[in-house]
């Protein structure tokens, strides 16, 4: 017997249909089940910690919506805080772990209201604006990250910018209250104005355990070297006014601050009777107009004016210690472009664990106040104009926010963390358009190349006996690995084989097609060491120590020009062009490639990489092919060639007028018209002007002669 049923154009309908009841009873119950799966998975997965951040922006981190948090009388208080701590005893490097972007990863804490059991705040002003800023602006960064288990850095949402608003007791105690405190370990705090009357310490005076200190105040006494970062005052001026760049200035020296002590002021005063119009001594203005902001006008005998725009009419600003060492005027004055001359013993100037402030300010000790103009005066215009610029940009790239500010001062912590990856200094110092290429040409690490010795390239033309006695000495530098004659004489050939000098490398002479000095900047293939050394054949008095040293010096510095006689560029302001020194100075900014060491990678840029036609113009004016040589390396690597030996002239008893193109009347002025024709085809001036040699170690120490490596040095 058979079941009756219907058919459908797929075939019978095996089971018999459900009834309507039944059908909507099962899937009411199954969507249920589902839920539930679905609500247990979320349960399990989705982040739930209290230490979880939220959405960090500017609706969300409001004191009045925060939740409140009462600290019982009996919290405990952290220690004041431990002068000793290092890195390497106080943070926990670990926790940073190894990543592939060498990026610390910075919590910030949810925030909270903190008041004692009368429900009193812990500050009187709550989140300041500053503080906010800076939050968002590191949660907004690639250091940031809301997982509380991958965090190396942890930062309070507990606003201790200003110690003046903080009940420093209770304060303390919240920070013990912070989930991951652990005695502060890990932990960075921001302060800018600390102390408070009328010792006004010079570092936060909120005991803090082992945490981190970014602080704005710092003298040599509370600053943890390689702990602690010194950060600057901020300075709520900068972020509403804008102050294009300007020249020329009005004045030599100016003093803008307020409230400085009688005795400074007074020492101001005599300064200006003795100079006159050459210094401007503002002070706060007593006479202004009702509804006029004093912070923003600035006052002489009556005279009315703007602060900070009067900072650019002068070329130093006096920075002068206040109740606090740290002074937001420091902001307000290289925002203005103006060469702080600070005056304020002890303090740790912001950010100078990376930043070289010889490059932007003059630092003179308080006791030489009176001294201060004859100081300045001594300043080259030219190093002014330089100080000037780079203030500038100290500002815009450091201070000009609290964004600035905060990922600054995190950006050094993860320097120290990783420095392997760290920042060099001259990604530090230097405007971006001067780093652009400032890592090394050579596209290797900066170690030793694997080649050992070096390759002599002697140009020469028809001075044969002076080339044999190069040759000689040469030969006696263990480092020698071949000898490269480069014949740029084509009406006459060179010696015969067997009148050369025997020596122990191999010898080998090129003969050029043309008469050109660039001939000795062709990459040649018999060139297989990595350092080459150009040399003229007339400079016979390098003795072979010197050449061994010298050698050795490159090893450490392969992307640099090292070299022997230095030379030095110098702006002409009469003229208004650039000028060329021999004489002897402290200072240098090119070595001649009579006597040089450098990359052989240099020889390929020279001859095929050289901008515009400056290598033409060498071989049109047979001159400044080592001028040439100095530009291309500068503005290749943005670093100064290192000079070597104290030797400062080479002599040449065989040279005279007649053969001797150095002693030529018109050298000189040729010498300069080539430094300001390569200026204007590099569209800059490329060459570094640095104050160092460098000798061997024992070089001038009272030591027999047979324990120093390089005895034979400095002798003609």
């Amino acid at each position: 017997m058979y079941a009756s049923g219907k058919y459908s154009s797929r075939g019978p309908a095996l089971i018999p249909r459900m009834k309507t009841k039944h059908r909507i009873y099962y899937i009411t119950l199954f969507s249920v089940v589902l839920l539930g799966l679905i609500a247990t998975g979320m349960f399990q997965f989705w982040p739930h910690s209290i230490e979880s951040a939220a959405d960090w922006t500017l609706d969300k981190r409001s004191v009045h919506d925060a939740p409140l948090v009462r600290l019982p009388v009996s919290s405990p208080i952290p220690e004041r805080g431990d002068l000793s701590c290092r890195m390497h005893t106080c943070f926990d490097v670990y926790r940073c772990g190894y990543n592939p972007k060498n990026r610390i990863k910075v919590y910030i804490y949810p925030l909270q209201k903190f008041v004692d059991e009368l429900g009193v705040p812990i500050s009187s002003t709550g989140l300041s604006r500053e503080y906010n800023d800076l939050l968002s602006a590191i949660s907004d960064s690639n250091f940031y990250t809301d997982d509380v288990t991958r965090a190396c850095l942890f930062i309070p949402s507990i606003d201790v910018l200003n110690q003046n608003s903080l009940r420093i007791r209770e304060t303390a105690q919240a920070l013990t209250m912070l989930p991951r405190w652990d005695k502060g370990m890990n932990h960075l705090l921001f302060n800018m104005l600390p102390g408070g009357p009328p010792d006004y310490n010079t570092a936060l005076d909120v005991p803090r355990d082992r945490a981190l200190l970014a602080g704005g105040g710092f003298s040599t006494w509370t600053y943890r070297q390689g702990y602690d970062v010194s950060i600057p005052v901020y300075s709520p001026l900068s972020a509403d006014v804008e102050l294009p760049e300007r020249q020329p200035r009005h004045y030599f020296i100016l003093s803008s601050q307020t409230a400085i002590h009688r005795e400074y002021r007074a020492e101001l005063e005599r300064l200006k009777e003795e100079n006159g119009e050459a210094l401007l001594l503002l002070d706060k203005c007593s006479n202004l107009s009702q509804g006029v902001a004093s912070a923003r006008k600035r006052c002489y005998k009556g005279q009315v004016y703007d602060y900070p725009q009067i900072l650019q009419e002068s070329s130093f600003c006096v920075v002068l210690r206040g109740a606090r060492l740290g002074q937001a005027a420091l902001s307000d004055v290289l925002q203005a472009g103006c060469v702080p001359v600070i005056l304020a013993d002890s303090y740790i100037l912001p950010f100078s664990e990376v930043l070289d402030w010889k490059r932007a300010s003059v630092v003179i000790p308080e006791e030489k106040l009176s001294e201060m103009y004859t100081i300045l005066k001594s300043i080259p215009h030219r190093q002014v104009e330089e100080m000037q610029r780079q203030a500038r940009w100290f500002w815009e790239a450091y201070f000009s926010s609290m964004k600035a500010i905060g990922l600054t001062t995190l950006q050094i912590i993860n320097d120290r963390i990783y420095p392997y990856a760290a920042r060099t200094y001259e990604q530090w110092n230097n405007p971006p358009l001067a780093v652009k290429i400032v890592n090394s040409p050579l596209f290797l690490p900066l170690i030793p190349p694997r080649a050992p010795g070096f390759t002599a390239v002697v140009l020469t033309y028809d001075r044969v006996e002076s080339l044999f006695r190069v040759i000689t000495e040469i030969s006696k530098v263990p480092s020698l690995a071949k000898l490269l004659v480069v014949w740029n004489n084509q009406n006459k050939s060179p010696p015969e084989e067997s009148l050369w000098p025997k020596i122990g490398v191999p010898l080998k002479v090129v003969r050029t097609k043309e008469n050109k000095l660039s001939n000795r900047f062709f990459p040649y293939d018999e060139i297989e060491t990595e350092a080459v050394l150009a040399i003229d054949d007339d400079i016979i008095m390098l003795t072979s120590d010197e050449l061994q040293f010298g050698y050795e010096v490159w090893r450490e510095f392969p992307d640099r020009l090292v070299g022997y006689p230095g030379r030095l560029h110098l702006w002409d302001h009469e003229m208004g062009k650039w000028k060329y020194e021999s004489e002897w100075t402290n200072e240098v900014s090119m070595v001649l490639t009579g006597a040089a060491f450098y990359h052989k990678y240099f020889n390929y840029l020279y001859t095929y990489k050289m901008p515009g036609d400056i290598k033409n113009w060498v071989d049109a004016h047979m001159n400044c092919e080592d001028i040439a040589m100095n530009f291309l390396v500068a503005n290749i690597t943005g670093k100064a060639p290192i000079k070597v030996t104290p030797r400062k002239k080479f002599k040449c008893p065989e040279c005279t007028a007649i053969d001797g193109l150095s002693l030529d009347q018109t050298h000189m002025v040729e010498r300069s018209e080539c430094i300001n024709k390569f200026a204007s085809v590099f569209g800059t001036m490329p060459l570094k002007v640095v104050e160092h040699r460098a000798d061997p170690v024992l070089y001038k120490d009272d030591f027999p002669e047979k324990l120093k490596s390089f005895p034979n040095i400095g002798s003609l």
